[in-house]
């Protein structure tokens, strides 16, 4: 089986114009002080909910809803606001924030997303994935308290696309803000976005329990959102580096991804497989005339009927964030073919590392 690395590219850094897009980003301007829960929606400026949740809103001017709240305790990263938001409930209740840009977004431009978030103290669970619905209109579901399936409403709504966070490790940090941060490809629609855990309680990936006296669920505490323009870093390297050209990627054939690795007994991308996914998926959007199938592997430890389930989810995994992208569902198809196709030495750690890969093929429509 060839295993050719699939893409080679230049270092290209980015800079910031540091101009931020989201208006009110900090949750700092609002119309009452919130002296009590669920006063998020239509009180703090700029800022509503996707569905009929009831999203807090934490500021030190009130005792109740204050740094010291019903969750736990958490000073504002900046100024004196913050929002609060359940992100995992029973019965795939949930709660989110919509914020408003100042300014459309720019088709084909890259934008860094960041945001930063803390752990509830009371929280039972971390979760290591969450997630940003883009619109170029409020989003309203408003008779609906349960999670938005952003991605199936991003294969059929025109204007609306849906961007997963990966984390290699859970979001369980209580005493300090964490920051999730990822680059954006804008459409060109996008004057709205929507921040929390848009999967159910069933496809969430959850922690181990935490000690809490409270029942099963995860809050998340969020401050500082911005998104922001990049522009290429030009001359970066530009005298010592030489000109690469990128491999022909021929169709027919089956490429390994070198990267898009996996860890025992999981299916979950790790964060390193994502540029490499990501250069897959323009390619395929450059070239809209390919579709592309997707091939899961694993190693041989564990029951043959494991494996093959494995297999699949691995192959599911990557087709999944490839659709997530913008790629037509259409165009994709995933297989697992469990332990039965190594390429490596079974009976090695190294070995049984590389077999639990994913690989790909073009085809031409």
């Amino acid at each position: 089986m060839k295993q050719p690395i699939l893409f080679l590219f230049f270092f290209c850094g980015f800079i910031s114009n540091s101009q931020n897009l989201v208006l009110n980003p900090s949750f700092e301007d609002f119309y009452d002080c919130p002296r009590d829960m669920s006063l998020f929606h239509r009180n703090v400026k700029d800022w509503t909910i996707p569905n009929n949740g009831t999203t807090d809103y934490f500021n030190s001017c009130s005792e109740k809803m204050g740094f010291q709240n019903f969750n736990g305790y958490q000073k504002a990263r900046t100024g004196n606001g913050y929002a609060g938001i359940y992100a995992y409930f029973k019965k795939d209740y949930r709660e989110y924030v919509q914020g408003t840009l100042k300014t459309t977004l720019e088709q084909g431009k890259k934008y860094q997303v960041k945001f930063y978030i803390s752990l509830a103290e009371n929280s039972r669970y971390a979760l290591k994935e969450l997630g940003i619905m883009m619109t170029s209109e409020k989003f309203n579901a408003s008779k609906s308290k349960v999670n938005i399936n952003a991605k199936n409403f991003a294969k059929r709504i025109p204007n609306l696309t849906f961007r997963p966070t990966f984390s290699k490790e859970f979001y369980d940090n209580d005493k300090d803000w964490m920051e999730v941060s990822f680059l954006y490809t804008a459409n060109g629609f996008e004057n709205y976005f929507a921040l929390g855990n848009f999967k159910t309680n069933a496809d969430t990936k959850k922690s181990k329990a935490r000690q809490t006296k409270y029942e099963s669920f995860s809050y998340y505490y969020i401050d500082d959102v911005s998104i922001e323009l990049l522009e290429k870093e030009e001359n970066v390297k530009k005298e010592t580096l030489k000109p690469v050209e990128e491999p022909t990627i021929k169709t027919n054939e089956i490429y390994t991804f070198k990267n898009v690795l996996f860890d025992f007994d999981k299916s979950d991308l790790l964060d390193i497989s994502i540029k490499e996914l990501n250069q897959l998926y323009k390619h395929l959007e450059a070239n809209p005339t390919l579709k592309v199938e997707i091939y899961g592997h694993t190693d041989t430890i564990g029951l043959e009927a494991r494996n093959q389930e494995l297999s699949e989810q691995r192959a599911k995994a990557v087709s999944d964030y490839l659709i997530g992208k913008g790629l037509d569902v259409t165009r994709i198809t995933s297989f697992g073919f469990g332990s039965t196709q190594p390429i490596s030495d079974n009976n090695t750690e190294e070995g049984r590392q590389l077999n639990r890969r994913v690989a790909f093929k073009l085809i031409e429509n």
